[in-house]
C-alpha cells in the first residue's frame, strides 16, 4: 500500500467513497505533490487513477475544489492534531538549556515531514496561493504551535541562555532556520548527499550565534 493509501485510510471515512472517487484522490495526492497544483490537469489526474476525466467533474466541480477537499480534511483530522500533539513532546520536555530544545525540535519536526512527505509537500506548495487553507493552516496549527514556543522562549531568555530580543522575532527567525534545513533536506534537494547529524549541528550552532549568549 502506497503512502497516499495510507493516508487516505487514515484521513477519509471509506464508506463516503465509491473506488473511483478512492482512486481519484491517491492520484491527486501523488500528482500534486509531485508536480504541483498549477502544472497538474485534471487529465493527468484522470489517467494515473484510470477514470474518464468526466468522472472527476461528477464528484468535484474544479480542480481546485479537489485540491481543498484533500488538503482541508489533511489538516483537520491528521495534520493539524499531529504538528501539534507530537511536538508537545518536546514542549512539554524541561530541557536544561535551549540547545537541546532546539535539537530536540530538529529531529521532532524531522519524523513529521518524512511520515507526511507528499502532504506537506502539497500544503507548502499550494498554502499561500489558497486564501482558505492559509486561514485554516493558521488557525488550525501556526497560531497554537507558535503560542507555546514564545513560552519556551521566554523561559530561556529568564535564565540567561538567550539575548534579549521580543520572542516573537526571535521564535520566526529560528523557525525558519529549521525549517529551512528541513525541506532543503527532504523536499528541494533530497537527491544530495547530506551528514544529517553535521546539518543538525550547524543549524542549531547558526540559531545560537544569532540569539544565544
Amino acid at each position: 500500500m502506497s503512502e497516499e493509501e495510507l493516508l487516505l485510510e487514515q484521513l477519509f471515512d471509506e464508506e463516503k467513497f465509491t473506488d473511483k472517487q478512492k482512486k481519484i484522490i491517491v492520484a491527486a495526492i501523488e500528482s500534486f505533490s509531485e508536480k504541483g497544483y498549477a502544472a497538474t490537469s485534471t487529465n493527468e489526474i484522470a489517467k494515473k487513477a484510470g477514470v474518464a476525466e468526466g468522472t472527476i467533474f461528477r464528484h468535484y466541480k474544479t480542480k481546485k475544489e479537489l485540491l481543498v477537499s484533500i488538503v482541508a480534511p489533511l489538516m483537520t483530522k491528521l495534520i493539524g492534531p499531529v504538528i501539534v500533539n507530537d511536538f508537545h513532546k518536546v514542549l512539554d520536555h524541561p530541557y536544561e538549556n535551549a540547545e537541546d530544545f532546539l535539537r530536540a525540535t530538529i529531529e521532532n519536526r524531522r519524523v513529521l515531514i518524512k511520515k507526511l512527505l507528499p502532504v506537506i509537500k502539497i500544503m507548502i506548495q499550494e498554502i499561500p496561493f489558497q486564501p482558505e487553507l492559509k486561514e485554516q493552516f493558521l488557525d488550525q496549527i501556526a497560531k497554537k504551535v507558535f503560542d507555546r514556543i514564545l513560552i519556551v522562549i521566554k523561559g530561556y531568555q529568564d535564565k540567561g541562555q538567550l539575548i534579549e530580543m521580543p520572542p516573537a522575532s526571535m521564535a520566526r527567525l529560528a523557525v525558519t532556520s529549521i525549517f529551512g534545513y528541513l525541506f532543503s533536506r527532504y523536499i528541494f534537494f533530497p537527491d544530495s548527499e547530506w551528514d544529517d547529524e553535521l546539518e543538525t549541528e550547524r543549524t542549531v550552532q547558526f540559531i545560537l550565534h544569532g540569539i544565544g549568549k
